[in-house]
């Protein structure tokens, strides 16, 4: 078993691989800090996280503060002597917290550092149209994000690569990754180079809003394509289907680039052999994948066997 005394923060699936591979590389780890319980389904019972329903199938020590700088959630922590702790998908964290072990705290982010800083790394490098990406580990500073560096690793991006299909790679990359860090810091070994040693110019990942999500198709072709699957398959990329008076909210999980070359304004519907097209600024796309407002989710040939487009376009 590792020596260090490890805490380990985090809240989504994507933080359970990691969680997963220090437990398989046995490390020490003396307790988990994850979000409350949250109301969630059409019940709108009360849900635990991804992060604490496997800490709890392996009978770890789970904290789920609401206030991280209250005496009694850091009472807690002191008593867990920790040494170490890893930080992956969770909230922003006073210094008071990630100060505290000997060893420091180092964080896991889905991005190249110091590249695409900020909550929704994943999504802006598709959105970008990025042919690559990585996850950094990073020692925690004041300043989000900004640490310096301990590891990275890169990964490519395939031209019809999602988020959801980025994010599922770089979670088992990422885990492999903070096992090695773990390693590396016990061991006295770990490096830690400054972010502003690294030059050039720096891509945001601010947070995704409903607004962020929405469509433009005056935009070029390839500019759409990769804001669909950028987004896809949450929190989705979404259109409003209009014909008259009539607006019907239309998600957008799949679409692909076209040869089509009919002129046409930007946002017109056509369909041909039970395939749904819609212009861009410079092109078409074919829309694979959809679902309409109230509607299950369903490949585009099956929608078009319920539903007529005729005298619909996008907005």
């Amino acid at each position: 078993m590792s020596k260090e005394r490890i805490v380990f923060m985090g809240t989504p699936d994507f933080a359970v691989a990691t969680l997963k591979a220090l437990l398989d590389a046995d490390a020490n780890v003396v307790g988990v800090i994850t979000a409350p319980d949250r109301k969630a389904g059409r019940g709108m019972k009360m849900q635990p996280s991804a992060v604490k329903q496997f800490a709890v199938e392996n009978e770890l020590k789970v904290l789920q503060p609401t206030n991280l700088k209250s005496e009694e959630f850091l009472s807690e922590l002191r008593e867990l002597k920790t040494t170490l702790q890893v930080v992956v998908a969770f909230r922003m964290l006073p210094e008071v917290v990630w100060n505290m072990p000997e060893k420091g705290t180092f964080n896991l982010h889905a991005s190249l550092l110091p590249q695409y800083r900020g909550a929704a790394p994943i999504n802006w490098a598709v959105i970008n149209g990025e042919q690559e990406s990585g996850v950094t580990t990073f020692f925690l500073q004041h300043k989000i994000d900004t640490g310096d560096i301990i590891f990275q690793e890169k990964v490519d991006i395939a031209e019809n690569e999602t988020a959801g299909e980025l994010h599922d790679k770089l979670m088992n990359v990422g885990a492999g990754l903070v096992v090695k860090t773990m390693e590396a810091i016990e061991s006295g070994n770990a490096p830690s180079t400054p972010q502003n040693k690294i030059v050039g110019e720096l891509q945001e990942a601010p947070k995704i809003f409903k607004k962020t999500c929405e469509i433009d198709w005056n935009k070029p072709a390839n500019d759409v394509f990769n804001h669909i699957r950028g987004l896809s398959p949450y929190p989705t990329a979404f259109t409003t289907l209009v014909s008259g008076d009539e607006n019907i909210g239309l998600k957008v999980f799949k679409a692909r680039k076209t040869k089509k070359r009919e002129k046409g304004e930007s946002g017109t519907i056509q369909v041909e052999n039970q395939c749904m097209f819609v212009k861009c600024a410079d092109g078409w796309l074919e829309i694979f994948e959809l679902q309409m407002a109230g509607k299950k989710r369903m490949e585009t040939k099956a929608f078009l066997l319920g539903y007529s487009l005729d005298g619909y376009r996008c907005s």
